[in-house]
This record gives C-alpha cells, sequence and structure tokens, in this order.
C-alpha cells in the first residue's frame, strides 16, 4: 500500500509518496509550513484524474508533472529508464493516492 511521507530539510516540509514497494513514484515542491504541505497532498488526493498528468522525455529519461486545475505542478516524478515504467509509476498514483495515508516524519 503506497503512503506519504511528510519530512522536513533545508528549512521546508516536504512529500514523497511511496508506493507499496517503497519506491518514491511522486515528490511535491518545498513548503514553508507543515499546513501548507498537508494542503498540497490533499490536491494531489482531489486531482487524480488521467488527464491530471503530462508525460514527458529529456535527457533520456522519462518522467511525469501531476497537475492541478488550475494548471500548477503539484507533484513530479521520479526518473524511468521507459515509458512502460513511467507509465506504471502515472497508475500508481491513480491508484493509490486518492486513499493513501499520510506519514509524519518530522
Amino acid at each position: 500500500m503506497a503512503a506519504f511521507q511528510i519530512f522536513h530539510s533545508s528549512n521546508q516540509y516536504w512529500y514523497h509518496l511511496r508506493a507499496g514497494n517503497g519506491e518514491i513514484v511522486q515528490s511535491g515542491e518545498g513548503y514553508t509550513t507543515k499546513a501548507s504541505c498537508q494542503k498540497g497532498i490533499r490536491s494531489v488526493q482531489a486531482n487524480c484524474q488521467p488527464h491530471r498528468f503530462e508525460s514527458y522525455f529529456a535527457s533520456g529519461q522519462y518522467g511525469f508533472n501531476h497537475v492541478a486545475a488550475n494548471g500548477e505542478i503539484i507533484g513530479r516524478s521520479e526518473k524511468y529508464t521507459t515509458a512502460q515504467s513511467r507509465d506504471h509509476g502515472i497508475q500508481v498514483v491513480l491508484r493509490e493516492a486518492p486513499d493513501a495515508p499520510v506519514q509524519d516524519l518530522t
């Protein structure tokens, strides 16, 4: 089962979405407060529709951006070596993120 993990680093709060196998599937930006980071996670959960993902290929690697209704990037994928792996990562987010628990590691 996937889980969001909130952590504190470089004076900011961040989140990772970890898949059931422990791999990081998506990461958020740095937030100045934990409450803002939690709000970012709720936005990710609310925007889990296929059309909210922008796939890309750059510098020999595949990835995706998770985009909110207002066009703001709310999450970025890890880098993948194949389009198939990237597409699987998107499917994990779509399937797991809406109900994923949040683990506070701060």
